[in-house]
């Protein structure tokens, strides 16, 4: 396959086209009113994007999965198998099945309305590029880009999406979760007093690579390997403490009510982790806040160790807890508050109030805080990985970009260097 035209990277820097087009409640009108049927786009058929299909087909009745791209044809197949029980809601001949690096692009011109954006993160950017230029509406998974080049590509789909009027909806998926939401709420209408520290962990165990070196065929080139172990490189996931953990740095962005931070410092390193790959396995990384308030990280992917996954914000009048129990205690630790409302699942929901505002013509974007935590969680990275204190100002005038320049199956990319605290900088 010849690569990719334009390159990611000269995707990635040029201006976007601003001519609007016609917004959302004209496209329904000329369908045949709110009723008409919304046919879903899926670009990217892993385990996630398979799982945001079944949800965007259970939160509207009136929704088709019409064409589903992702890079190997065998993804596409299990994934279109395991939503077979919606029937005929499954409309995905094999003339709209699209294999390949360019298959996003043949999802977006099938005709769809909506898309789901699964792939490796490493692709968000330009993948939410080319779909909110096509006026599509928009649902991108987390992380929404791996790098700094790719953030501030997202900023700017974001105000495209926004200028045509169309939605895009984010994967931050504890931001729609009952209990989470009302245990936060609490804390952001100051029923605890002001934030003083937030320590959130992300302890879990090694991910298995999708395949083993030993299992490496001739014929794959780099590009093609690394994408099939894509949570193995920084280029493609952003490495763990961005494509996992990036779920508690939200949190801790939500805790701290979206502000922008002044600095992160932190470490880490390559411990257990035994894949051909060039990412980390564990971090420990401390956010500086207006206000003399430290934020901190604990992430690691070890076995046979302590796993846990819990938020902590502490406050002048409490603590706040969650997400497995969402709960507050006082100064003392004696329970105050325990949610016990509904326990909806927390992705559902979220394309549930997607596709009731595309329903109703409401507004919806929510591209702000997707670059702002995906920007968070890139601070913490690279605090770690150059050993130094890096600020927020710093790290948006970077130019960071860590992929290729062409994008082909049959390129050749060797492994980047793991980095080392000291020897590696931000560009």
């Amino acid at each position: 396959m010849s690569p990719l035209k334009p390159t990611r990277r000269r995707f990635l820097a040029s201006a976007a086209a601003t001519t609007a087009i016609a917004g959302f409640p004209n496209i329904l009108r000329a369908q045949g009113g709110t009723n008409a049927v919304l046919k879903i786009g899926l670009i990217g058929a892993g385990g996630r994007g398979t799982g945001a299909a079944s949800q965007a087909l259970t939160a509207d009745p009136n929704v088709k999965l019409w064409a589903v791209g992702d890079a190997f044809p065998s993804q596409i197949t299990n994934s279109l198998h395991n939503l077979a029980s919606f029937g005929d809601r499954i409309d995905v001949p094999e003339a709209r099945r699209f294999s390949g690096l360019d298959a996003y692009q043949k999802v977006l011109e099938s005709g769809v309305d909506v898309v789901l954006l699964t792939t490796p993160p490493g692709f968000r950017p330009m993948h939410l590029r080319a779909a909110v230029e096509a006026g599509k509406h928009v649902f991108a998974e987390k992380p929404m880009a791996v790098d700094v080049a790719g953030v501030k590509s997202v900023v700017e789909s974001a105000r495209i999406a926004k200028e045509k009027g169309t939605t895009l909806q984010h994967g931050f998926c504890w931001r729609f979760s009952p209990n989470t939401r009302e245990g936060y709420g609490k804390l952001l209408k100051g029923e605890l007093g002001r934030p003083i520290s937030v320590y959130g962990t992300y302890m879990g165990a090694v991910p298995k690579p999708s395949t083993s070196i030993d299992q490496r065929k001739p014929e794959w080139a780099d590009v093609e390997w690394q994408i099939r172990n894509w949570m193995g490189h920084e280029w493609l996931s952003g490495g763990p403490v961005l494509e996992q953990s990036i779920h508690t740095i939200d949190k801790i962005a939500w805790a701290m009510n979206d502000v922008a931070p002044i600095a992160a410092r932190g470490g880490g390193g390559r411990a257990q982790r035994s894949d051909d790959g060039n990412v980390w396995d564990h971090y420990e990384v401390t956010f500086e806040y207006p206000g003399g308030v430290f934020c901190h990280l604990g992430q690691r992917q070890f076995q046979n160790a302590f796993s846990e996954v819990v938020d902590r914000v502490f406050c002048d009048k409490g603590t706040l807890e969650a997400p497995s129990r969402v709960l507050t205690k006082d100064p003392e630790g004696k329970v105050t508050w325990a949610y016990r409302g509904s326990g909806d699942d927390m992705y559902q929901v979220c394309h549930n109030e997607w596709f009731a505002a595309i329903r109703k013509g409401e507004p919806l974007n929510t591209g702000n805080y997707m670059a702002n935590s995906t920007m968070l969680g890139i601070l913490a990275r690279e605090a770690a990985h150059t050993g130094q204190r890096i600020t927020w100002e710093e790290l948006w005038k970077a130019n960071q970009d860590l992929a290729p320049d062409t994008l082909a199956m049959g390129d050749s990319f060797p492994t980047q260097a793991v980095p080392v605290p000291g020897k590696y900088t931000l560009v």
